[in-house]
């Protein structure tokens, strides 16, 4: 029997049948460092980045003391965004399926409070959530902490980097003084030295190599002199490389919004994604990047955390990263799965410290290239090969994807093929369609009905 195997653990039967059901057979690095000292009910702080599998290296061992004939939350995991915590909440219930009646809800804020308040009234087993929205339910006295067995955090180095310690040590406070604590980090500042002192005791420490295979992603890196310089040589990029979907990365909110501005007055199909915007904003500008409506995504390091965007073309670094493993965390986001992936890093003369230092942790010599050339300014900017259709009906309307891509193929309709990525919210959905049949697919939308009923279409564009 194969040592990673996950019929190697001491797991319940109902677990180890769903696991081979969604074969999930072999172990990642971290699930097979990590899960047995979960399993035994030791506290365990790990390092690993996203999509190492970390969600099932502490899923499975909430699961396997769960007592779901007892109504109570015995388990609360904090995320640092809702993006995280909702992908976190969809693969524990993948990973619950074998055990009948186990309810795990999602707490997050951007949305009301009150239906989030009468499902707490009905009884949880798993509790999934963001600090802030978890601090407003223990302040209004409608979530319940003192049958807490696990506690874990997810990506703790971005909730310490969002501000989130304050309420962090209020929610610790509420928790039983019993209970196992399970800390992942990408990344392990001073700050979550200091965090892990305080919540865990005695842990076990997990590291998974974090380096990318140069097979897997190939780096380039260029510099270009003086400061000013620099976003003529993101374009240049953009430009010799037409990605159809880019990540760009910032080092602060609002260069964010101004490379991002920047772009899309030249032309370039650029949204930004920071923590200033109002979440509406935020699920529409990953929708449209994950929809390859728009083609460039400008992040800071806070924001992009735990996006479920697959096949990022290229990674474009706008600065250096002070800190070598908060650079190997970006360039992740391409080549994922194991796909080939292209990361790009831009470093004016001034930041050639940060080159030596990224330098002796990859324990290689970095030779900058030269940059494409000027005369591919004067070159149209390519435009995204999908345009974006928001429907004002959404789930609360019983709206399905099924329901739009038949109103769109529909008699006198656009073709099947034309259609990509349909996102359904509560009151609204977003459907991306072929740019050249953008029209008369509107106009199917806007004329047709979905469900017997008609509701308000319109494209999607600009900046926001």
């Amino acid at each position: 029997m194969n040592e990673t195997s996950f019929s190697t653990l001491n797991l319940k039967a109902e677990l180890l049948h769903n696991l081979d059901s969604l074969e999930y057979r072999v172990m990642t690095p971290i699930q097979q460092q990590a899960l047995p000292h979960v399993l035994s009910g030791r506290d365990v702080i790990a390092q690993g980045k996203t999509g190492s599998g970390k969600t099932a290296a502490f899923g499975l061992g909430v699961l396997e003391k769960l007592d779901p004939t007892r109504f109570d939350i015995q388990a609360l995991v904090l995320c640092p965004t809702r993006e995280l915590a909702d992908q976190v909440a969809q693969e524990l219930r993948r990973l619950a399926r074998g055990i009948n009646n186990v309810k795990i809800l999602t707490l997050c804020g951007g949305v009301p409070i009150g239906p989030q308040i009468a499902s707490l009234e009905r009884g949880a087993h798993i509790v999934v959530g963001t600090p802030g929205r978890i601090e407003d339910h223990l302040r209004k006295k409608t979530l319940q902490l003192e049958w807490v067995s696990t506690f874990v955090l997810d990506e703790a180095d971005r909730m310490l980097d969002m501000g989130f310690e304050p309420a962090l040590e209020a929610i610790t406070a509420r928790l039983p003084d019993q209970r196992q604590n399970l800390l992942f980090s990408a990344t392990f500042p001073d700050q979550i030295n200091s965090l892990a002192g305080r919540v865990l005791s005695r842990p076990v420490s997990v590291k998974v190599e974090s380096r990318h295979e140069s097979s897997t992603i190939r780096q380039h890196f260029y510099c270009f002199g003086e400061n000013k310089h620099r976003m003529t040589a993101l374009r240049l990029l953009l430009l010799k490389f037409r990605p159809e979907s880019a990540l760009v990365f910032c080092t602060t909110k609002r260069e964010t919004q101004e490379v991002a501005d920047e772009l899309w007055g030249r032309g370039f199909a650029a949204l930004a994604l920071h923590g200033d915007l109002e979440q509406r904003q935020r699920d529409r500008t990953l929708v449209r990047f994950a929809n390859r409506s728009a083609s460039i995504l400008v992040a800071t390091d806070v924001a992009a955390r735990g996006l479920d965007i697959d096949a990022v073309d290229a990674v474009i670094n706008y600065h250096i990263s002070t800190d070598p493993e908060v650079h190997i965390h970006r360039i992740g986001r391409t080549g994922r799965a194991g796909s080939k992936g292209v990361a790009h890093t831009l470093f004016s003369d001034k930041e050639a410290y940060k080159v030596a230092r990224l330098e002796a942790y990859l324990e290689r010599s970095i030779e900058p290239e030269p940059l494409p050339p000027f005369t591919l300014l004067e070159k149209p900017v390519y435009k995204p090969a999908m345009a974006c259709l928001q429907i004002d009906g959404g789930k609360k309307q019983k709206v399905r994807p099924g329901d739009i891509l038949g109103a769109l193929t529909g008699d006198n309709g656009i073709a099947g093929k034309q259609v990509g990525k349909i996102h359904i919210f509560d009151q609204c959905a977003y459907v991306a369609v072929n740019r050249d049949a953008a029209r008369p697919a509107l106009t199917k939308l806007t004329e047709g009905k979905i469900k017997g009923r008609s509701f308000r279409a319109r494209r999607i564009s600009g900046a926001a």
